[in-house]
């Protein structure tokens, strides 16, 4: 068995001696007996770089990537400028972290400043952090925002990302705090239900635009109701989109929080990402993170500083209201690049396309015999219906078309199929899925495995 520790047991020997025991055992004496490892790690003997490589290859070889991807549901697949990766790729940016010392970090916090700026742009909110890991842990750390002494109640949609609500449990279920969850009702959030439950407890309720299944909710009008009760509204946005819908500061949001991932982020099987975070001025205070200022120095030079430093975690451990610890600086200053590389209009017609593909999609898919399940507006996100039948449900319509290296849609039931266009989506992509769809509808079933027949 091999050690993870270069360390001889000479050396060690040495280190114990210098703190006073005698023995590895002596040193954990205060750790209970029932969480000690009995045996030692089962590592691998070294192995020369050659065939480490060798063997990671072997492990990467077995990930299919597919050519055509219609599958969103939080990760969305966008054309990255070759400029965004060919700045970021240079030596002294992939190494930025926090910037403890303002006075050698210029770059780093003049990078986080732009981000910051670029955020309250795209959401009209007015001031932004600099961030969290992803839109669930953002969505999540809204709350200890919002709620105090007398509003200790939390509210979400349903039609909010599963694991963005899962994440707000974990969290809530941590911190004492109640979470309500508003259904959906054809495919919206229940307007009705929520007006009926909001009450003086209430700290804030919860919602993405555009939801989960892509539709377009009525933020506005959910907003006023959420600022009739005295609670704070959230929104959850998806970046792309605030290129082309209202910000949330025209919703009446007094927070804005997202996943920056769609903004020059490879889907990269799953990370690393980026949760943003904007507000409201009388929001400031709670931030959590950190805020980057730009000032002038003494020769009225241009200068950059931390303006605002919410480092509860390192004065008040278990007691902190906020778990971030790093400001994701790199994919910050990504989605930075991304942003600038795109410009306003650039971003508009991105979101404009995303859109209009949808719509094709969806259209194409109805006349392969898929049927929208909703029947109102949406973006780049919607759900099918597939007719009864032992050989058409969603698992033989997924596999038929993983055979042909196209990923499908999110399976949400056994008829439901969640889909997702972006700008990537090319119109004879769309065709050959809905062709294919077709021929598992009313062909012969080419999945006995699935079906069992």
């Amino acid at each position: 068995m091999g050690s993870y520790l270069p360390h001889t047991e000479e050396e060690r020997g040495e280190m114990l001696e210098a703190i006073g025991v005698h023995t590895i055992e002596e040193l954990y004496r205060s750790v209970p007996q029932e969480m000690l490892l009995s045996a030692g790690l089962d590592l691998p003997e070294g192995m020369s770089e050659l065939e480490v490589r060798t063997k990671v290859s072997s492990y990467a070889q077995k990930n299919r990537v597919f050519q055509t991807v219609l599958r969103g549901a939080g990760a969305y697949r966008h054309m990255i400028p070759s400029v965004v990766k060919a700045v970021m790729s240079r030596e002294e940016l992939v190494t930025c972290y926090t910037p403890y010392q303002a006075e050698i970090s210029q770059g780093v916090l003049q990078g986080i400043f732009e981000f910051q700026t670029m955020i309250c742009e795209l959401t009209g909110m007015d001031v932004a952090n600099a961030s969290h890991y992803d839109a669930a842990t953002a969505a999540a750390e809204t709350i200890p925002m919002c709620r105090d002494r007398r509003r200790n109640k939390a509210y979400v949609s349903a039609a909010v990302n599963p694991q963005v609500i899962e994440t707000m449990r974990t969290y809530c279920f941590a911190s004492g705090t109640e979470l309500h969850v508003i259904p959906a009702r054809d495919g919206r959030t229940d307007i009705g239900a929520l007006r009926g439950v909001l009450g003086a407890d209430a700290a804030c309720f919860y919602l993405q635009q555009p939801n989960y299944y892509g539709m377009l909710e009525d933020a506005s009008a959910i907003g006023a109701l959420v600022h009739e009760k005295g609670a704070k509204f959230v929104m959850g946005v998806n970046p792309i989109a605030c290129a082309l819908l209202k910000t949330p500061r025209e919703c009446g949001a007094d927070i804005a929080v997202g996943d920056g991932q769609p903004l020059g982020l490879d889907l990269a099987f799953g990370g690393p990402y980026l949760g943003f975070m904007a507000a409201s001025s009388a929001m400031t205070r709670k931030l959590p993170g950190r805020i980057v200022g730009q000032t002038h120095d003494g020769d009225g030079n241009v200068g950059y500083v931390l303006t605002l430093s919410a480092r509860e975690q390192h004065i008040r451990r278990e007691k902190a209201s906020s778990n971030v610890c790093s400001n994701q600086a790199w994919c910050a200053l990504t989605a930075s690049v991304y942003m600038t590389a795109m410009g306003a209009d650039g971003m508009a017609e991105a979101a404009a396309q995303c859109m209009s593909k949808a719509h094709y999609l969806r259209d194409v898919l109805k006349e392969a015999g898929l049927e929208p399940k909703h029947d109102r507006e949406f973006f780049h996100e919607f759900v099918t219906v597939s007719p009864e039948g032992r050989c058409t449900d969603s698992n033989h319509i997924l596999r038929a078309l993983e055979e042909y290296g196209i990923l499908g849609g999110l399976k949400l039931s056994d008829r439901e199929i969640l889909w997702c266009a972006t700008e990537v989506n090319t119109r004879e992509e769309m065709d050959e899925t809905a062709s294919i769809v077709r021929n598992v509808l009313h062909g012969e079933c080419r999945h006995k495995e699935v079906c069992g027949s």
